[in-house]
């Protein structure tokens, strides 16, 4: 009898994660990641930020086979299949099907001034109550900068996609989206529940450019023979669920209702709150999503605080400044070695695009406080994500401004949040609980699968998800990071009035 067996994919920026989950049992079966060091980023133009999306898919390829190599085959049976990916990035296709300019990733500033007009003409009231954001540096905007910019390209365009809209054309030959996915682009209006046509009439967008809306837990379509092939896989296996790579984070560690917290700290750190509120930022420093659940009877929302530069500062870290010579747990251990504070070292992670939270500032990367007869490199090691940590903090108290209330953050154990000096310094300096769990981005989407061919319903989905750490904030340690923070934070705003 064949094991029955649900497929993840995770399409992020740095690499693609691929996950095989028992559709009886929930448990892993097997992972595999591509390609074995981070994928590159193209950056043509100073701010600017690309990939080309069929290196997504080669990739997606890559895992799968790698995945696949330690299964007998004929053993098992792929009964469906999720997508978890990168958001706010712009794919394009033409008529045929066919990418005919690089994606414009999330990171990508190049549409910050065009979101900005959008937000002044279309006015701040308008645009909040429903799009629940300004237009910003998100999809909307930066279909209106290749319109403005790359007339031919625009007149080429057969349909409009985001990352993982583009995996699932690869596997099923269909052009379609999702309305949390439409709400990450600025493409869903919250407040009349249907496509944001004002917005669109604005950039004087065309409309039909936008795929078909597909349920985000459901049939989206079929394994085509050619992706069978390509993939090692059987052809007509469903694609049933695909979400955002933050929204799915949270619904990986069932994150799912009002009140509940999940975090990531990969190439872009972010915490992801859950409300049944339309809830939003008039600054504009966080924004707010359509939730994997969302729909119009259960409008579940999800508030996005991104931090742009975490893992991405710390893999420069390691492959620029230290050429590749330490592993990750070798520089943790390097870090762990230094006192809280790093003497006075202190770091300003802003080094990778405009920063939502900083008002889209583009603030860069910065050092501050090296003593050369104090400081190493296990100093720089610290400072570095004692620095990502501070800006979570930053965030943090952003979204507690706005009305968001939390104590505990849910994380599954993955990239930062496998350093103990890490979480060590994120709890005790955003004074919060954090709960650490066996799973990780693929094995979400994986888990969405199986609801969307029905296999799982929201309750036996997460049967086999364990906690395997907690973690709470001490006294005096809170009290020490507190008032590291509260520097850093000065020298900040400092920097952000002299901008």
């Amino acid at each position: 009898m064949k094991k029955p067996l649900l497929l993840g994919y995770d399409i992020g920026s740095s690499s693609i994660k691929a996950s095989l989950i028992n559709a009886d049992t929930g448990e892993l079966v097997a992972a595999a990641s591509s390609p074995d060091t981070e994928m590159k980023i193209d950056s043509p133009v100073n701010g600017w930020a690309e990939q080309h999306p069929e290196t997504w898919w080669q990739h997606v390829v890559i895992s799968t086979k790698k995945m696949l190599k330690n299964l007998t085959a004929n053993s098992f049976e792929v009964l469906g299949i999720g997508i978890s990916y990168q958001m706010h990035g712009l794919v394009l296709v033409n008529k045929q099907l066919e990418v005919i300019y690089p994606s414009i990733i999330w990171c990508d500033s190049r549409a910050v001034q065009i979101g900005n007009s959008a937000f002044r003409d279309l006015g701040q009231e308008h645009c909040l109550k429903n799009y629940l954001n300004s237009p910003g540096n998100f999809t909307a905007s930066k279909l209106k900068w290749v319109k403005e910019n790359k007339p031919d390209v625009y007149e080429s365009i057969y349909k409009i996609m985001l990352p993982g809209d583009y995996i699932a054309l690869k596997l099923t030959n269909e052009a379609a989206t999702t309305i949390s996915g439409l709400s990450e682009g600025i493409f869903w209006d919250f407040n009349s529940k249907k496509i944001a046509y004002t917005l669109i009439e604005h950039y004087n967008l065309n409309k039909n450019y936008l795929a078909d809306i597909v349920p985000t837990f459901g049939i989206q379509g079929k394994l085509t023979a050619k992706a069978a092939s390509e993939l090692g896989l059987t052809q007509g296996i469903p694609i049933a669920y695909r979400a955002g790579d933050q929204p799915n984070n949270a619904f990986s560690l069932n994150v799912l209702e009002r009140g509940e917290v999940a975090a990531t700290a990969g190439t872009s750190g972010v915490i992801y709150g859950v409300s049944d509120k339309n809830i939003f930022d008039t600054e504009n420093r966080v924004n707010t999503f359509a939730h994997v659940n969302y729909s119009k009877d259960k409008p579940n929302v999800g508030v996005l605080l991104c931090i742009n530069g975490t893992g991405i500062q710390y893999s420069w870290l390691k492959n620029i400044v230290f050429n590749n010579r330490y592993s990750y747990k070798e520089l943790n251990e390097m870090g762990e070695q230094v006192e809280i504070g790093c003497r006075g070292l202190m770091c300003f992670p802003f080094g990778n695009g405009a920063e939502r939270v900083l008002k889209n500032a583009e603030l860069q990367a910065a050092l501050m406080g090296i003593n050369f007869n104090i400081h190493d490199q296990r100093h720089l090691i610290r400072a570095v994500q004692e620095g990502i940590v501070f800006a979570f903090r930053y965030g943090l108290d952003v979204m507690k401004s706005i009305g968001m209330e939390f104590s505990i953050v849910k994380v599954g154990n993955t990239n930062l949040f496998q350093s103990k000096l890490f979480k060590d310094a994120f709890v005790n300096t955003c004074n919060i609980n954090l709960e650490i769990f066996n799973t990780d981005g693929s094995q979400g989407a994986a888990r969405g699968a199986g609801i969307g061919v029905g296999i799982f319903s929201e309750n036996t989905a997460f049967r086999s998800l364990k906690m395997i750490e907690r973690l709470s904030p001490e006294k005096d340690l809170a009290n020490k990071y507190d008032d590291i923070f509260n520097i850093w934070k000065k020298k900040l705003i400092n920097e952000l009035e002299n901008k």
